[in-house]
């Protein structure tokens, strides 16, 4: 039941989010406008997520990336086109 805000594009099958676009791992942890993702986890979660719940803090330190985002906040290039 995590949620995080993106802080670059992703890809997800064949749908790109924006950067400022909230990621949900199940429709029980989504709020209205998340993107619903239920592929995340520890082993997707990467270096443009910031986590938004204890969930998320969980998963982002059992990732590659424990201590938190390289990519630190939205660019225009990210936020061109896209959902979210």
């Amino acid at each position: 039941m995590a949620r995080v805000r993106l802080t670059a594009a992703l890809v997800v099958g064949h749908t790109k989010l924006k950067a400022g676009a909230t990621v949900a791992d199940s429709t029980g942890a989504a709020q209205a406008g998340d993107f619903v993702w239920t592929g995340l986890n520890s082993t997707t979660f990467n270096n443009a997520m910031v986590p938004l719940d204890g969930a998320a803090t969980t998963m982002q330190a059992a990732s590659r990336w424990p201590s938190g985002p390289t990519v630190p906040y939205p660019d225009g290039v990210n936020s061109v086109g896209g959902v979210g």
